[in-house]
């Protein structure tokens, strides 16, 4: 099955670079290019695309706005996007993420990399790497204690799926957490599974942030 994707960028040579790197993998296609956010948007409506590779800083519409727009369209609810940015610790990250980004990469990752990523993220893992944490982490210890949500969004956890939780937020893999709390791979994926549906997250980018924004775990912990 082919994975079908949408390149978001406002550099024209950018863009060409991403089509020509992900059309040389014959599991991969482009069948799209936009130049900033709002084409994004009109683009996966038409294409509706596994994956949205979207650049942040766009004209006309950013993508962290496109994001949003993209993932409040209950018809769009397969599409995954994938941040691009060119700082490590683009201020823009966090926000991407709580939009409903399923994780976000460097624009000099390695083109392997970069591929496997679109891979991971269109399965609907969203698997975030522990340097992509340790960069999120550093984000919430930037930022104000009263952005932080209250701690009532886990009264409907038990004490196990707040136990996973927190593996989840140092970025531990489901075969990680199994192994950490002496079960099976697959009972690890279900309580991911209870997490993502009690807390109403699309994926685990989002639990990473509803565990520090809830104060479940504090950055530096773990």
């Amino acid at each position: 099955m082919t994975i079908r994707v949408v390149v978001a960028d406002d550099q024209v040579l950018v863009r060409a670079g991403f089509r020509l790197l992900v059309d040389s993998a014959p599991d991969l296609e482009v069948v799209g290019e936009a130049a900033d956010g709002a084409q994004a948007v009109e683009l996966a409506r038409r294409e509706r695309p596994d994956v949205v590779l979207m650049d942040i800083r766009m004209p006309v519409m950013d993508g962290l706005e496109a994001t949003r727009q993209l993932t409040a369209d209950e018809v769009l609810a397969g599409v995954r996007i994938l941040m691009l940015t060119t700082f490590d610790l683009d201020e823009y990250v966090y926000q991407a993420l709580r939009a409903g980004a399923s994780g976000f990469l460097l624009k000099d990752t390695l083109p392997a990399d970069l591929l496997a990523a679109i891979r991971v993220v269109a399965a609907g893992d969203a698997l975030l790497a522990p340097g992509i944490t340790r960069r999120l982490i550093a984000e919430f210890a930037r930022r104000p204690e009263a952005t932080r949500v209250a701690p009532a969004a886990l009264v409907a956890l038990t004490d196990r799926e707040r136990e996973v939780l927190a593996l989840v937020a140092q970025g531990l893999s489901n075969s990680e957490i199994a192994q950490r709390l002496v079960v099976s791979p697959a009972t690890s994926k279900t309580y991911v599974s209870r997490l993502l549906a009690k807390l109403g997250a699309r994926d685990r980018a989002q639990l990473v942030a509803i565990a520090y924004e809830t104060g479940l775990v504090a950055p530096g912990a773990g």
